[in-house]
Parts: structure tokens; sequence; C-alpha cells
């Protein structure tokens, strides 16, 4: 829901930055590889619960994962990047999910498995309309600079990192936050599969 508004606030900082490592010779692909080992880094970091370090791990990963957009589209952008950019963001938001189930496991366990629950059907439905609206070769007007058409829904890209910051600054209100967030990725997941299968209709 927000992703249109941070993407144009963001764009900027991020070309500049973009523009340097292009300079150094960096690929695309080669900063998300970087950015995904980056985050991955907040899986042992919360079951150590050390949440600040879980943290700047989250954020490291969430600039990267702009940068490597950004300097895909400085020069050129490839249908094997798309599908790394992508494939790599939901094994990435999965494991912090999962870092938190493993730092508490009694306290934290089913509401993590909620709300993984909810990331695969928000993932799925996501996914699904991607592939057939390529089929049908159906343009992103809101999203016109993503690799696979991007549809959109309350819980996107900046609502996720929203939730994964607090998640992390307050730690003991886990369950109740991320029971909050699948409601939300609950309501986008219905609201994709309805809207999608009508739209397709």
């Amino acid at each position: 829901m927000l992703d249109r508004w941070t993407v144009q606030l963001l764009r900027k900082p991020l070309n500049r930055v973009a523009e340097r490592l292009k300079s150094f010779g960096c690929s695309p692909d080669q900063i998300s590889f970087a950015a995904f080992g980056l985050g991955m880094g907040a899986l042992p970091a919360l079951y150590l619960n050390m949440y600040w370090l879980a943290l700047i791990c989250i954020l490291l990963n969430r600039v990267g994962d702009g940068l490597d957009g950004a300097l895909a589209r400085m020069t050129k952008a490839s249908d094997a990047g798309g599908f790394l950019d992508i494939v790599l963001d939901f094994i990435f938001y999965s494991s912090v999910v999962l870092g938190f189930a493993m730092a508490d496991p009694v306290a934290n366990g089913l509401a993590a498995a909620v709300l993984l629950f909810t990331f695969v059907g928000t993932g799925s439905s996501f996914l699904a309309f991607a592939i057939m609206a390529e089929k049908r070769g159906i343009e992103n007007i809101t999203y016109p600079q993503k690799g696979i058409y991007y549809l959109s829904g309350l819980a996107e890209g900046t609502e996720t990192l929203v939730c994964f910051v607090l998640f992390c600054i307050f730690p003991v209100h886990f369950p109740m936050l991320a029971y909050v967030f699948a409601t939300i990725c609950l309501v986008t997941m219905l609201t994709r599969v309805i809207g999608g299968y009508f739209a397709l209709r």
C-alpha cells in the first residue's frame, strides 16, 4: 500500500549510490547476493536474541534490495536478475519469521506459523497473477519499473519492513504484532485472490 510513495521518496538517493556502484563495476546480481547474505545474518542473530544485530541485517538487506533494482535499470535488467531478486526476497522474509520462532519457540511459535501461512498466501497470489499478467501482456501502470507485474495490496514491502523493525524493537510483543500483521496479510491475500480472479475473467 505504501510502496508507491516510498519508491518515489527513495529513488534519487538509491540512484546516486547505484551510480557509484556502477563505476566500481558492480553488477545487480552481485548486489542481490550481497544483500541476501547480509539479510540472512538476521536468522542466527534472532536465535541468539541479538535483536539489534538482526535489525541492522534487515535494514542492510532492504537497502541492498533497492540498490540492485536501481543498478539494473542503469545497466541491463535481465529475467535472471528479476527471478533472483524475488526469490531471495521471499526466502529472506520467511527467515526473519523463522528467526523469531527459534528465539522463543514457546511464546512465538504459533504466531510465527500463522504469519508464515499468510506469507504463503500473499506470495503465491502475487506470483500467480504475475504469471498470468505476463501471459496476457497486461502492463503494470502503478509499478512500471518492476520486472514482473507487481500486484499491490495492504501488505507490501514497506509494511513488511515496518513490521520487522517493530518485531526487533519490541521482541517481547512479537506474538501480538505478528497476529496483527498476519491479519493485514490475510486481507491482502483475499483481495488479491478475488481481484485477480475477476480481472483475469
